[in-house]
């Protein structure tokens, strides 16, 4: 846990500029999209996910958090993903057409990388060693919140990728006393019903076997046993601390 925290203030310290130019980028083509929508703002969002994703993969696993025994094995799980933004780049595969069915979840999760700081901060942590908006599970939420938002093509696989890679907050909400994780686990349940029942589902024949009705349970069902899981941990969680 000391080794989890120190690397997170390591990387604080030494590239807020850099995060900052991240964020604000980040903002500026998130605002260009919602407005515009042009092919020309949607590859660039595409180009600028790719290289967060990259510098989740280089800078912050492969240098600040060289400490930690998982980490080459994190960059290379960053790196499968950044590396699928690069074929959607080229391949045009995530539309980016707006869906206004879940707007207002998924303007919640846009924003949810900035509640980390916060959460942080309310909970007594201080600089450099609290959460930042440009970490793993902060830029998780907000591609979330993003596909979501133009959920009508999706590349499924980098949903599951990141919806896995939300499940593994679970463990380090205990594990590195890193509460702040309930935020992303918390969201990408109901997420993962939303895009699942909205991309798969909802096309699928009416003669499909097994049928649509008994598939969208089963999805039911597995969100319902995540949620227990996630209640549970957190129920942990809370008595762990005094």
């Amino acid at each position: 846990m000391h080794t989890f925290w120190k690397t997170i203030g390591l990387y604080n310290s030494a590239t807020w500029l850099g995060q900052l130019l991240i964020v604000v980028t980040g903002i500026i083509l998130t605002t260009l999209l919602i407005r515009k929508q042009s092919p020309t703002v949607k590859r660039l969002m595409k180009i600028y996910l790719t290289g967060v994703y990259l510098w989740i993969a280089i800078v912050y696993y492969l240098i600040y958090c060289a400490e930690r025994n998982y980490n080459a094995l994190m960059a290379l799980f960053w790196g499968v993903m950044a590396i699928a933004w690069i074929w959607d780049t080229v391949t045009g595969y995530t539309t980016f057409e707006y869906n206004k069915k879940y707007r207002v979840f998924a303007c919640f999760l846009l924003l949810s990388p900035f509640m980390y700081p916060l959460f942080s901060l309310l909970r007594g942590l201080s600089y450099p060693e609290i959460t930042s908006p440009v970490m793993p599970c902060s830029v998780v939420t907000f591609t979330l919140g993003l596909l979501l938002l133009y959920s009508r093509k999706v590349n499924i696989f980098m949903v599951l990728l990141l919806c896995h890679w939300s499940l593994i907050g679970l463990a380090k909400t205990y594990f590195f006393q890193i509460p702040e994780d309930f935020i992303l686990v918390s969201v990408s349940i109901p997420a993962l019903y939303l895009f699942f029942n909205e991309s798969f589902i909802r096309n699928l024949p009416k003669d499909a076997k097994p049928k649509a009705k008994y598939i969208h349970g089963l999805l039911i069902l597995i969100c319902v046993m995540l949620g227990a899981v996630l209640v549970s941990s957190l129920l942990q969680t809370a008595f762990a601390y005094p």
